[in-house]
């Protein structure tokens, strides 16, 4: 079987995923969260580099159920653009109040 070659915008994708499994794994282990997800940790470090940038969906939600992600979340912000600014990677401006607290991370820089 002949895979056919990604999109520029699937490998981007794939790195906003990565990016954003970094950022939420914080000062964790990768071995710890690998481990804990079911995973090995050669395969997150290949999802986390943009390396395997189409990982299959039940490592996806178990990295999210390690991290204490939301799959919607991870969505949102995997398949938006943030050269688009009216895409929804970035969260809206600050109201001076701050959002209630949804038990998800936040991954904005």
């Amino acid at each position: 079987m002949v895979r056919t070659p990604l999109t520029p915008e699937e490998r981007r994708r794939g790195e906003r995923l990565g990016e954003l499994l970094r950022r939420a794994r914080g000062p964790r282990s990768m071995v710890a969260v690998a481990a804990s997800a079911g995973i090995s940790a050669e395969t997150l470090r290949k999802i986390e580099t943009g390396r395997a940038p189409t990982p299959a969906f039940f490592t996806v939600a178990a990295l999210a159920r390690a991290l204490g992600l939301s799959m919607d979340e991870l969505l949102a912000r995997c398949a938006a653009d943030p050269a688009d600014p009216a895409d929804p990677a970035e969260p809206p401006p600050a109201t001076g109040t701050p959002p209630p607290r949804t038990g998800t991370l936040p991954l904005t820089a």
